[in-house]
C-alpha cells in the first residue's frame, strides 16, 4: 500500500465512508484510501444484529453485520485501500491529513480531497446533568449494545432506560429477549424520539412500560446503582415533585441523543451548523473548505443507514469530480428552516440540478404540507421529530426560482381541507 499521490482520503469506514469510497472509485479516481481507527471496517453495524437495514439501498431486509459485509465486499472488489488501526489526529485546510497508525507509525498524507465520515457519539450522563451518586451500572445504550451483542455480557437484570431514541428502544427489546426485565422506558418529551416502527416492534409488542413526559431526578447507590427516582415533567420540562417515585434497578441505560463527531472538522477550519452540530454543506456535500466533503452522521444524525450510504456515495462522487478537475455547481442559495423545522440539509443549493434535501421537524403534526419557498410542495399525513423527512426536488421545480434569490425558507404547515396526499 502506497501512501503517496492519493486522490482521496476518506476518514472513517462506517457505511458513509465505505459508500463514499465506492462512489469515488466508480467515478474514475484510482487512488482512494480509507482510514479507520478500529480493527475492522463497518463502523457500529457489527453490533447492530437486528434487521431493518438495506430496505432502500439494497431493496432487502438485512441485519447490521450483513449490511456491513455487503459494503465491505464492494470495497474489496473495487481494490480500494483500507488502513485500519489508524487514528487521524488532524486535518489542515490544505488537505494535509495527520495520522498515527499501527503499521506505518506517524504519517502525513496530502490527497487532492478529503471526505469526513467520522459518524457520531452518544450523549452521556454528564451532558444532560442527572443528579445523584456515581455508581457503576450507568451506561449509554450503545455501550450496552456492544456488551451484549459483541462481548457477550448482560449489563443488568432489572433495567431502566432513559430516552426513547432508536438504540434505546432496540435495547429494551434486546434485554427482554436475553431474560432481563425492563422496568420502564422514560422519555422527557410527550412523544417518542425514535422511529415509529421501533416504538411498535420493540416497546408495544413486548409490553414494556413507556412513560412519556417523565425523567430521572436522582440516582441511588454507592458501589453499584440500586434505584432511580423518576418524576413527571410539566410543559417547561421541569420535574413535578409530587409525582416522584422510586424504581429499583441494577442498570440504567441512557439513550438521550447523538452528537456528530466534528473535532477533526474544526481542525480543518470547517464551519459547523449549530442546528445540526455538523458542517455546513452544499448539495454536493462539500463543506466551507474547498475539497473537504462531509457525509453521514458527521453531517447530521440520520435515522436510517440507507440514507447514510446514499449521502456518502453522493459525497464520494463529487469529491472524485473535483479530484479529476471538474467544476462543481456553485451553491449560492441558502435553505433556511421555517415553521416547525429544526434543520435542513444541505444548507445551500445551486438551484440548477435535482437535489435531495433532508428535513427534521420540531414537533409531531398530522396532515401537513412541506414547502420549499413557492416552487415546491409535498403533502404528508404525519411528521415526527424522530423520523427524517426526505424531499426529492427535481430541477424543473427549481427553474422557477427568480434570478438573484439568496435564500429559500422551508416550512411545515397545516394542510387545508380538501388537499390530498
Amino acid at each position: 500500500m502506497s501512501l503517496d499521490n492519493l486522490d482521496l482520503v476518506v476518514v472513517g469506514a462506517g457505511p458513509a465512508g465505505m459508500a463514499a469510497a465506492i462512489g469515488a472509485r466508480e467515478s474514475g479516481v484510482q487512488r482512494v484510501l480509507i482510514l479507520e481507527r478500529a480493527e475492522q471496517i463497518g463502523g457500529l453495524l457489527h453490533q447492530c444484529i437486528h434487521n431493518g437495514f438495506g430496505l432502500q439501498y439494497y431493496k432487502e431486509d438485512l441485519t447490521g453485520p450483513e449490511y456491513a459485509h455487503r459494503m465491505a465486499g464492494r470495497v474489496a472488489d473495487l481494490g480500494i485501500d483500507v488502513l485500519t488501526e489508524c487514528m487521524v489526529t488532524g486535518i489542515s485546510p490544505d488537505h494535509v491529513v495527520s495520522a498515527v497508525t499501527r503499521k506505518h507509525g506517524y504519517v502525513k498524507l496530502k490527497p487532492k480531497g478529503v471526505v469526513l465520515s467520522m459518524g457520531c457519539r452518544e450523549r452521556t450522563r454528564d451532558a444532560i446533568g442527572i443528579p445523584g451518586t456515581r455508581p457503576a451500572g450507568v451506561l449509554t445504550a450503545g455501550t450496552a449494545q456492544r456488551y451484549i451483542n459483541v462481548e457477550g455480557y448482560l449489563p443488568g437484570r432489572k433495567v431502566v432506560i432513559l430516552g426513547s431514541g432508536d438504540v434505546g428502544m432496540i435495547m429494551a427489546r434486546r434485554l427482554t429477549l436475553e431474560g432481563a426485565r425492563v422496568v420502564a422506558v422514560l422519555e422527557i418529551l410527550p412523544y417518542v424520539g425514535g422511529l415509529i416502527r421501533n416504538e411498535v416492534q420493540c416497546i408495544h409488542d413486548f409490553g414494556i412500560p413507556l412513560l412519556l413526559s417523565h425523567t430521572i431526578t436522582d440516582i441511588h447507590g454507592q458501589r453499584h446503582i440500586e434505584a432511580v427516582t423518576i418524576a413527571k415533567v410539566d410543559e417547561r420540562m421541569q420535574p413535578i415533585p409530587e409525582t416522584s417515585r422510586v424504581l429499583e434497578c441494577d442498570a440504567l441505560l441512557l439513550s438521550v441523543g447523538l452528537i456528530p463527531e466534528n473535532e477533526l472538522s474544526l481542525s480543518a477550519g470547517v464551519v459547523l451548523d449549530p442546528r445540526t452540530g455538523g458542517p455546513l454543506v452544499t448539495e454536493t456535500r462539500q463543506t466551507s473548505v474547498a475539497g473537504i466533503f462531509a457525509a453521514g452522521n458527521v453531517a447530521h444524525v440520520h435515522d436510517l443507514v440507507d440514507n447514510v450510504s446514499l449521502e456518502g456515495e453522493l459525497a464520494g462522487v463529487n469529491a472524485a469530480r473535483l479530484a479529476l478537475g471538474d467544476e462543481l455547481p456553485r451553491a449560492g442559495i441558502r435553505l433556511v428552516p421555517g415553521e416547525n423545522i429544526r434543520y435542513v440539509v444541505p444548507q445551500t443549493i445551486s438551484g440548477k440540478n435535482d437535489v435531495t434535501i433532508y428535513v427534521r421537524v420540531k414537533r409531531p403534526e398530522q396532515k401537513v404540507r412541506m414547502k420549499a419557498g413557492q416552487f415546491f410542495e409535498k403533502a404528508l399525513r404525519v411528521v415526527e421529530p424522530g423520523v427524517m423527512v426526505k424531499l426529492d426536488i427535481a430541477s424543473r421545480y427549481l427553474r422557477s426560482i427568480p434570478e438573484g434569490t439568496e435564500e429559500i425558507v422551508v416550512d411545515c404547515v397545516p394542510r387545508t381541507e380538501g388537499q390530498s396526499v
